[in-house]
Parts: structure tokens; sequence; C-alpha cells
């Protein structure tokens, strides 16, 4: 059960083109946002249609994927976990992030 309590599965389409920085000792992380779809009826019975956005972030092998293959608009499925993290700006202001940590990754469509 321990490994249902920070797991995070979303399918959509990415919004950017991934954004890969690679580091002085030869790692890289990759990161994108992602939309993901939803819809409902209102008070009046009328569909409502509603991207969410989320902040990916790809680290290890799989990053070689995401640079090679992933692409801005392209149906993909992930699976990860929510990550929190904080920082300040030059200015002194703190900033916060809720990012999925991406640990599978799988291509569903072209783009």
């Amino acid at each position: 059960m321990n490994a249902l309590r920070n797991k995070v599965q979303l399918i959509g389409r990415l919004g950017q083109e991934p954004e890969i920085k690679t580091f002085a000792d030869g790692n890289k992380i990759a990161n994108f946002s992602m939309a993901t779809d939803d819809s409902y009826k209102d008070k009046n019975g009328q569909k409502v249609e509603r991207a969410y956005w989320h902040n990916i972030l790809v680290r290890g092998g799989l990053v070689n994927v995401v640079e090679n293959y992933v692409k801005k608009g392209q149906e993909i499925a992930i699976e990860g976990k929510l990550t929190n993290r904080s920082w300040d700006d030059k200015d002194g202001n703190k900033h916060y992030v809720t990012e999925v940590y991406c640990t599978e990754l799988l291509m569903l469509g072209k783009s």
C-alpha cells in the first residue's frame, strides 16, 4: 500500500517543447507543461470544458526519450509523484511550485 501514497497518472498533451538542461557532470533534466482536459455540465445543463496545466519534471534515462521523441502537442501518458519546491528570487520574494516528477512515460499519439 505504500506505493499508493504519492502516485500521479496523467494523460494529456504537451503545451510547449520540452526544455532540456545539461549539468556540468553530464546529467540532464527535462521539464515541460502538460494539459489534461476535463468537462462537466453546469447548473443550466451546458457542457463546460476545462484544461488543467501541470508542470512535469523528468530525470535519468527518460530524459533521452523526452529529448529525442517528445514534442509540443503530442499526447502522452505519464506516471510519477507530486513534488513541491520553493526558491527566493533576486528581490527576496519566495516562490513555490508543484511539479509531477515523472518516473514512467508512454507516447500515445502523433503530434
